[in-house]
């Protein structure tokens, strides 16, 4: 599967929807899982505005990646960040788009607060 990384070093980035975990399976409810490390994916939607524009991306995150306190409106840094294209077919009806998965989503607030305090 193509993985295209994704530069957010110009980018302003911050949590919209605090972490979830990420469901596999409506019907059922089950919880999707790390295929690597076993650990439990989160979806955090995060405000991602770069060159004039602003999008809510979903980013998948393994629970173990996420660090800090992320909240609404919580300014963020997106670790490994990248694109994934999807295509699939259910009941005849084909879908596409593009699905997003970081290593880490870690809080800048601390960072923020620790510049204000020197």
């Amino acid at each position: 599967m193509r993985q295209i990384p994704v530069d957010t070093s110009t980018a302003a980035v911050m949590v919209a929807q605090p972490p979830q975990p990420k469901v596999k399976d409506r019907r059922t409810g089950e919880i999707a899982m790390d295929a690597e490390t076993g650990a439990t994916l989160m979806t955090v939607d995060v405000m991602f505005a770069a060159n004039g524009e602003a999008e809510v991306l979903s980013v998948a995150v393994p629970e173990t990646g996420i660090s800090g306190e992320l909240v609404m409106g919580t300014p963020v840094a997106l670790t490994g960040l990248i694109a994934r294209p999807w295509e699939n077919e259910f009941n005849g009806t084909k879908r596409h788009g593009i699905s997003f998965r970081a290593v880490a989503v870690t809080s800048l607030a601390a960072d923020t607060s620790k510049s204000k305090a020197a």
